[in-house]
């Protein structure tokens, strides 16, 4: 199945037609031409795929029959909550399209006293977009959450109920970021079912910040001797917890 065979349905499909408009529907209509009989899959968030075929193709929208439902789970066996002080520009879109491939379910964009960069809902409702692209592409079916920017010391107190709780921190101090580190730290929590990670901004978590987290019950890990970008840090942190993850689920 290619990327380009998927498409997002919004509002959830219920019944035996669906209506594409949008850029859902101009990418059908004038990039891939379809017409009355063309097969594509939908998802719609659910957790499911649809087999549809095309009925009628309007100037701006697409009616399609509902062939088959499909449920397929393709997201990792514990969610994965990511906390992050955003990077500036077309950074952002890149940590977020990855963020999406490697199976994150929420995102959350932090504000910490070294952030530079604070989204408006302008920005938002564009990285929202990218996540409804990136799942295209990989072949989720549920759609990464991004939710309103927190303040540090809040995301901290609202996470208090996950058992797994890592932030990325370049010290001497803190343990080294290898898988087998989260294999430890997953057994300790016995075993979790929910994992938060955050990674901060240019130049880290202030140890005021630092010190808030650890004492809350969040595990401080290094990533390595040399200084990375805000998206590569959380990228390498999500990619190295759901080695993990998908080791102990299976």
């Amino acid at each position: 199945m290619s990327p380009s065979d998927r498409y997002f349905a919004s509002p959830a499909i219920q019944g035996a037609m669906c209506a594409l408009s949008g850029p859902e529907a101009h990418h059908l209509i004038h990039v891939m031409r379809c017409k009355p009989g063309d097969r594509v899959v939908l998802f719609d968030g659910t957790g499911a795929e649809f087999v549809a075929q095309v009925e009628e193709v309007g100037r701006a929208d697409v009616r399609l029959a509902i062939l088959a439902r499909h449920p397929l789970d393709r997201e990792l066996p514990v969610p994965l909550t990511l906390g992050v002080a955003l990077p500036k520009g077309e950074r952002q879109k890149w940590l977020v399209e990855k963020a999406v491939e490697l199976g994150v379910a929420r995102l959350v964009p932090l504000r910490t006293s070294r952030s530079v960069a604070q989204p408006v809902e302008q920005a938002l409702a564009r990285l929202c977009r990218t996540v409804i692209e990136a799942s295209k592409q990989c072949g989720r079916n549920r759609l990464m959450e991004i939710t309103e920017p927190q303040d540090w010391a809040d995301f901290v107190e609202t996470s208090r109920g996950a058992p797994l709780r890592i932030l990325a921190h370049p010290d001497g101090r803190s343990r080294p970021a290898r898988p087998c580190v989260f294999g430890e730290l997953w057994r300790e929590a016995d075993p979790p079912n929910a994992v938060h990670l955050a990674v901060g901004p240019e130049g880290g978590f202030t140890p005021e910040e630092v010190a808030l987290a650890t004492a809350a019950g969040w595990q401080a890990v290094s990533l390595g001797p040399r200084v990375l970008r805000i998206e590569t840090a959380a990228i390498l942190l999500v990619a190295l917890a759901t080695q993990t993850l998908v080791g102990r689920g299976n």
